[in-house]
């Protein structure tokens, strides 16, 4: 099918949200039962870890790790929030940068200012949101961020919606005493897809719209290692306990420049395959062999590739046996783990 699918239904007994665009599966998010991503807890600091610039909190689900903690005392609490899903036996990564994201909005506590997005370049618009902005949060002491969303949206959805995460936002931060207690909980995919999957699209609802629409399928290919590329070529992406190693292969193209065309569809593709896929953390590429002169071309093709991803990541480089690796925020539980 052409076009873009919202299909929001259950996967395994959990809720599940799927982005297909063109027929290709573009994104997937499934819930779990480890804390989502986005929660905010009132949590108590415990023992610093010294070497690593960091210190364990206490939760009421489990221990979470803090970094960059100058000034923090053991008894000390605040609030924290959930930036990514911890490996098995790893403490729960948090941040005290709290972000109260929607759908048009993003309050920021620590980080006073109304801003616009880059994105929005309609002068006309920008001055009519940098008012319904200012006439919302007047008195609230607190940042805005007003993300691209906001585009053609109605002033009055805009205004609520701002509205909304400054109440919120101020409800959290006026509690910060007391016991250790989970605040807010983060979006479900369901919620995740409405704030986030904007651009137009057919939405579906109805229970069984997975299997209806051919989701269970793409994602019977997603759970697989190997990805058939553009020219005969293909990669394959094998997640392992240090990394996730990605090994991209020319197939039965010979011609001399086989190995950059394989290469740099890989790249096109591999924000879709790690978002699908839910993986992070650090990730090898072993490229088709080509000349050195031609890892510009890559690189371009890289970073375009993962300029669009909401996800962040980092373009670490070359390493001396020619392979390229990146390091991937951990910001989704691995498909496999999901299921399981």
């Amino acid at each position: 099918m052409i076009g873009r699918q919202i299909i929001l239904d259950e996967l395994a007994g959990k809720e599940a949200a799927a982005l297909i665009v063109d027929g290709q599966l573009h994104d997937l998010l499934v819930d779990s039962d480890a804390p989502r991503v986005g929660a905010i807890y009132r949590a108590v600091a415990e023992r610093p870890m010294k070497g690593q610039g960091g210190l364990f909190l206490r939760t009421p689900d489990g221990q979470a790790f803090l970094r960059q903690v100058k000034g923090i005392a053991p008894g000390d609490t605040m609030l924290v929030q959930v930036t990514g899903y911890a490996e098995a036996g790893k403490a729960l990564p948090v941040t005290q940068k709290l972000l109260f994201k929607s759908r048009f909005a993003i309050v920021t506590p620590d980080a006073p200012g109304l801003n616009i997005s880059r994105k929005i370049r309609d002068e006309g618009l920008r001055d009519t949101l940098l008012a319904i902005a200012h006439d919302v949060m007047d008195g609230v002491e607190m940042g805005l961020i007003l993300r691209s969303s906001c585009e053609g949206a109605d002033a009055d959805e805009i205004a609520e919606d701002i509205a909304a995460m400054a109440d919120l936002a101020q409800a959290v931060v006026a509690d910060a005493e007391g016991a250790p207690e989970k605040l807010t909980e983060g979006e479900g995919p369901h919620g995740l897809a409405w704030r986030d999957w904007v651009e137009p699209a057919q939405i579906v609802t109805e229970p069984g719209g997975f299997a209806a629409h051919g989701v269970l399928d793409l994602i019977a290919d997603a759970r697989g290692p190997q990805v058939r590329l553009s020219g005969g070529a293909s990669m394959f992406v094998e997640p392992t306990r240090a990394l996730v190693a990605v090994d991209v292969n020319t197939g039965g193209d010979t011609s001399p420049a086989a190995a950059l065309k394989a290469n740099i569809a890989a790249a096109r593709d591999l924000p879709r395959l790690l978002r699908v896929r839910g993986l992070g953390g650090q990730i090898t590429m072993d490229l088709a062999p080509m000349p050195k002169k031609d890892r510009r071309s890559f690189e371009m093709a890289l970073k375009a590739a993962f300029r669009t991803d909401q996800i962040e990541t980092v373009m670490a480089g070359w390493t001396p046996l020619g392979h390229y690796e990146l390091q991937r925020k951990r910001e989704r539980l691995p498909l496999s783990d999901a299921l399981s």
